[in-house]
């Protein structure tokens, strides 16, 4: 727990200042990067990022690529460097050096891959065999899951919203191929060409496992009438993230008695689960129509299906007939990427996702020193402060309220660089023999570790990202943030620039995720990371009606034809912007009114923080993923994270000096803001 004295906090900002400027700094602008023929109040991130944008041409090989993904790209050549030096290297049997290495050179050893074609599937496949009921799927089931293949639905260890401290089995809807549901349900000209060329796409792999051309085509159809099927019982993406329509804890015995048609406690068995396993089914209504849908297929239906999902799980991971035919489909058709990545990239991404401590513990000690980590808990430190001072003089919240997320917030757990306990991986055994046979391995001990933990107290030391990750987060139920190595760098992070950009960039990331503690889904939870109602009715009315208003804003905007912002998709994330920066320019003001004021490049310091914000949503994407991403993912478009979030603030348009009724300034009977 933090809590900051008025003197602390000044000794916090003052050593800030020692650590961030013991040099003269740069300006952190760079100006090549700005398109300057456009006016900052008319379009803000064209004038930040339209340079950088014009002198960074998507490269082939991206759906989308900006900022996030070049800062990416440096980390994993540094990776490159470490595992290119593991894979020559002759390290001890069983050491963390020897899997790296080993997990990397198979994965690196096409010709291998391409000659086992899908034979490291044979142990999946002929278990699939075994199916001749489909009454007597559960064990067969159970059995793939442990093998990294899903199915039907999905399920695993996480915290009891309602107890924290205790790790139960959470069982969720699953089992499809395509991104969503609505793939498969809406009628638009968009949704039947992607379903056609999925069901041509299926066709093709299950060709690629052998099938003719005639038993290949039936085989998609089947596998295109059970996905319809199950995505017409699926819960939308909105409706889920509101954590109370997900909550239905239940017994083993109540959730058979819900979805007969599995013998859920002979399912169980077969992965050890205990039949007296506490669990939350999220979707109910869900696996209650699984079960009727259970009960309607033919044994060689679900073979099909299952097979699908088999060679679907592990396409990447197979020969060069398989991964392409998987890049051509979901990366090329769907997102519109010309090519695909080098394939040391991609051995590098699957390293770094199996062995995560062991590649993130060489990646520190390359690029991230103490000091480094020093440095930026001194920042979150800063921000977190000026967030609890901000809950302190809310004229919305009552006093109530506003003890309960003052105490909230200082609970929070700060996970910076990377995790003071670094994962053991003695159990998973790595050869050079066969890279999908390591990858299997991998899901084999993920889905055993993750059972494990039923019952347990959850490992707050466990990290859910890399060290190397170009990313942040944060969890509702540990009430944590999560800073990795990998985004505490330029253009986030700069250590020899002007604090004035630092703090419109990595300061408005902190502050971003700092705010998700008290947006639309984690206000629900408590500082405990429990489910719990918390807020005042007059408090929660008023929160409301604020966050609202961001729907409402981003309801209205499209960020290409024919594609719609999903407001209430988006909302958690745009409030989190909003209150990022909102409360990251608070604390550079506090930081500003003690040091001199300077007018580096041209421009004040309030202006090169705006900046600082905005640079970090340089990029593009293709049409095609655009389109994904507005049904899928709950971040809004980069463009909108900028404009749609600075136009509600003043204080943006005092630095730009933008007038009424500009594009960069809302009505002020219609801007939003919580924080």
């Amino acid at each position: 727990m933090l809590s900051f004295s008025g003197i602390a906090r000044a000794v916090a900002l003052a050593s800030l200042v020692v650590l961030c400027a013991a040099t003269a700094p740069n300006s952190g602008i760079n100006v090549a990067d700005l398109d300057q023929t456009c006016k900052p109040c008319d379009d803000f991130w064209q004038f930040a990022n339209g340079g950088w944008v014009k002198r960074h041409p998507m490269p082939a090989a991206y759906a989308r690529y900006g900022a996030f993904t070049a800062l990416s790209d440096s980390n994993q050549d540094v990776l490159h460097g470490l595992l290119d030096a593991a894979a020559a290297a002759h390290p001890a049997p069983g050491s963390n050096l020897q899997k790296l290495g080993d997990f990397y050179a198979s994965c690196m050893d096409t010709a291998a891959i391409d000659a086992a074609g899908a034979t490291p599937l044979a142990a999946q496949f002929a278990t699939i065999a075994t199916i001749t009921d489909p009454k007597a799927l559960a064990g067969p089931l159970a059995k793939l899951n442990s093998q990294g293949v899903g199915g039907f639905f999905g399920y695993g260890g996480g915290a009891d919203v309602h107890n924290a401290q205790l790790v139960i089995l959470q069982v969720r809807q699953g089992g499809l191929g395509l991104p969503d549901r609505d793939y498969y349900l809406n009628d638009d000209a968009r949704s039947k060409t992607t379903r056609d060329g999925y069901v041509a796409h299926v066709t093709q792999m299950f060709a690629l496992l052998g099938d003719a051309p005639d038993v290949a085509a039936a085989n998609a159809q089947t596998v295109l009438k059970v996905e319809t099927a199950l995505a017409r019982s699926q819960i939308a993406r909105v409706a889920q993230r509101d954590p109370a329509s997900t909550d239905h804890r239940m017994t083993v015995a109540q959730l058979q008695a819900l979805a007969p048609n599995l013998d859920w406690a002979a399912f169980f068995a077969v992965n050890g689960i205990p039949n007296d396993v506490p669990l939350n089914v999220a979707q109910p209504t869900y696996m209650s129509a699984l079960s009727t849908l259970l009960g309607t297929l033919s044994a060689a239906e679900v073979r099909t299906y299952l097979r699908w999902q088999a060679v679907h799980a592990y396409a990447n991971d197979l020969g060069k007939p398989f991964a392409g035919a998987n890049f051509a489909f979901f990366q090329q058709t769907m997102r519109g990427t010309k090519e695909q990545q080098p394939r040391w990239k991609n051995c590098v991404g699957t390293t770094n996702t199996v062995l995560s401590d062991a590649v993130g513990k060489l990646y520190v000690e390359k690029v991230f020193p103490d000091t480094a980590k020093a440095q930026a808990l001194e920042m979150v430190q800063t921000i977190k402060q000026t967030l609890r001072d901000d809950f302190s003089t809310l004229d919305w919240m009552t006093p109530q309220t506003r003890e309960r997320a003052i105490a909230k917030l200082d609970a929070f757990g700060l996970k910076i660089g990377y995790p003071d306990k670094w994962r053991d991986y003695s159990k998973l055994t790595i050869t050079r023999g066969s890279y999908t046979g390591n990858v299997i391995a991998a899901n084999r001990l993920r889905f055993t570790d993750g059972l494990s933990r039923l019952g347990k107290t959850p490992d707050r030391m466990r990290w859910g990202m890399t060290a190397a990750t170009v990313n942040a987060s944060y969890s509702p139920s540990s009430n944590d943030i999560t800073f990795p190595a990998g985004i505490l760098q330029p253009p986030f992070y700069d250590k020899d620039a002007d604090m004035a950009v630092n703090f419109g960039g990595i300061g408005a990331v902190i502050g971003h995720e700092s705010t998700h503690g008290f947006d639309d889904e984690g206000r629900k939870f408590d500082g405990n990371g429990n489910l719990k109602d918390w807020w005042t009715p007059e408090d929660s009315a008023s929160f409301n009606a604020r966050a609202d208003c961001v729907v409402k804003q981003y309801d209205a905007l499209s960020p290409a034809p024919g594609v719609q912002e999903n407001g209430k998709l988006v909302e958690g994330e745009a409030i989190a912007d909003l209150g990022g920066v909102t409360i990251a320019y608070k604390a550079f003001e506090k930081w500003q009114s003690t040091h001199p004021r300077r007018t580096l490049d041209g421009f004040t310091p309030e202006q090169r923080f705006f900046l600082g914000f905005a640079h970090v949503w340089a990029g593009d994407q293709t049409p095609q993923s655009i389109a994904v991403m507005a049904k899928t993912d709950v971040h809004a478009f980069e463009k909108f994270r900028v404009n749609a979030t600075l136009s509600n603030l003043p204080e943006f348009a005092l630095a730009w000096h933008c007038p009424e009724l500009t594009a960069m300034v809302r009505p002020a009977a219609d801007r939003c803001r919580i924080w």
